[in-house]
């Protein structure tokens, strides 16, 4: 067979394995369906009519990154918010997805926390380092501009040697200015002003499965192990 002839049968080839690929997950379902959902029928028969989730976890759309998985949460238990870069417009900005849903947490559902967490290896904060990959993604490129003032802070005041390093500063920056774009949604100021709300900002490493937490007091960030008491990113209420 020609190079030629082995070009013709590509596409063939791409569609069985997409087919396999969603044969997979259709598979998957169905081992839900028949073996997972009969062994905890009464707690969803609980959930099918109202939901008093622990927490909201925003964060990013990656693949590698599954909440409940790391957070050993259980179906009702987190409110999960996801996004390419673990975005989180300030308040004004754009009437989307991520602004309602903290809206409706915070006043529908009254969740006490709210969680922004950002990963190791993060697509996205790369690209925002080579912005030049996002030529052909238009809407990418506008959507982490929310991004720009944690690359702007890294930028000027950050000598790292190598991208890596680079990468793991902007993913931390990006937490914290995510976190202080989350403090201009109304509804999240008002509850923390009163000491009804509080928000953290995590990083979870994907190869070792570590979270370092963001400490508001000392301003840094922190693993996130038991040993002391679990750092905020909260100040102080007012009221």
């Amino acid at each position: 067979m020609t190079d030629k002839d082995s070009s013709l049968n590509e596409p063939a080839v791409e569609a069985e394995s997409a087919e396999a690929a969603l044969k997979t997950i259709v598979d998957g379902f169905l081992h839900f369906h028949h073996e997972v959902f009969p062994q905890q029928e009464e707690l969803f028969k609980k959930l099918a009519t109202a939901q008093t989730p622990r927490a909201m976890f925003i964060t990013c759309a990656d693949s590698r990154i599954v909440p409940e998985l790391i957070t050993h949460s259980s179906p009702g238990d987190l409110f999960v918010t996801r996004n390419v870069g673990n975005v989180v417009p300030p308040y004004g900005q754009m009437n989307g997805g991520v602004s309602t849903a903290i809206e409706y947490a915070v006043m529908a559902l009254g969740v006490h926390h709210i969680i922004v967490c950002g990963h190791s290896d993060c697509g996205a904060m790369r690209a925002v380092l080579n912005p030049h990959t996002l030529e052909k993604m238009p809407t990418v490129k506008a959507w982490l501009r929310h991004a720009e003032v944690a690359k702007t802070v890294v930028h000027d005041n950050c000598n790292c040697a190598t991208e890596a390093e680079s990468m793991k500063v902007l993913t931390e920056e990006n937490v914290i200015a995510q976190l202080q774009h989350l403090r201009t949604h109304p509804s999240v100021a008002s509850r923390m002003a009163s000491g009804q709300l509080f928000i953290h900002g995590w990083v979870y490493s994907i190869e070792t499965s570590e979270i370092k937490a963001y400490d508001a007091e000392r301003d840094c960030f922190v693993p996130l192990d038991g040993t002391l008491p679990t750092p905020s990113a909260t100040p102080k209420g007012r009221f």
